[in-house]
């Protein structure tokens, strides 16, 4: 894997896998519908408000997209962060290394924690696919207020569209302190390939039906 060829910068690799995503996302979208209308009645049985999480992130070129996702926290979620960062000292530490609270993290709900454990929040980005905004396999997609941590790498990453699932979630995911994810993502943009992502695929679908490294 440490030997690939970027070649999917290459201008007409990179119109191929637009048209292959945007034909299988269409697909997908399509087969899903059914069941992302039930995810929905079961988010908004279970708590009050919107079904759907909609939120700023930074895609290529850092321009800002609205990326989409199922709702998988409470609506005051950001309350019960803060109160759980300061009465949990480990929480805090956890929170400013990974970027993430790996087990106990209070702001979400527990049909949110299913939809975690096997990714399913993620089903309504198959749109910013089909908008051209994602794909299925790049960088995470990074909030805006992560622009300065994530320093000068970060230039690299914007490079490509970000993805549904990449590198850093096949690779340790909640395991990886949000430098290191860093350093990973940027390296797999520097060697990007349609091999590369296709191990990726393949481990993705790995990782999900083993239900390892999710919340």
């Amino acid at each position: 894997m440490f030997t690939l060829t970027a070649n999917l910068t290459k201008p007409w690799n990179m119109w191929i896998k637009r048209g292959f995503e945007f034909v299988l996302g269409l697909i997908l979208l399509l087969l899903a519908l059914p069941f992302m209308g039930l995810i929905a009645w079961l988010i908004r049985r279970e708590t009050l408000g919107p079904a759907f999480y909609i939120h700023n992130r930074l895609g290529r070129g850092g321009q800002v997209f609205l990326c989409y996702k199922f709702r998988t926290m409470y609506q005051d979620g950001e309350k019960r962060l803060i109160d759980h960062i300061e009465s949990e000292p480990n929480a805090r530490w956890e929170w400013e290394v990974y970027r993430k609270l790996k087990l106990n993290d209070p702001r979400v709900t527990p049909v949110g924690r299913v939809l975690r454990r096997w990714s399913l929040d993620e089903l309504p980005q198959l749109v910013n696919v089909l908008r051209g905004e994602m794909s299925f396999i790049g960088p995470r997609p990074y909030l805006p207020e992560e622009r300065d941590l994530a320093g000068w790498e970060l230039e690299t990453i914007f490079r490509v569209q970000p993805g549904m699932t990449g590198l850093w979630q096949v690779s340790g995911r909640n395991d990886v302190p949000f430098e290191e994810r860093v350093r990973m993502e940027a390296w797999y943009v520097e060697n990007r390939s349609f091999r590369l992502d296709l191990s990726i695929a393949v481990r993705t679908v790995w990782a999900v039906l083993e239900k390892r490294r999710a919340y």
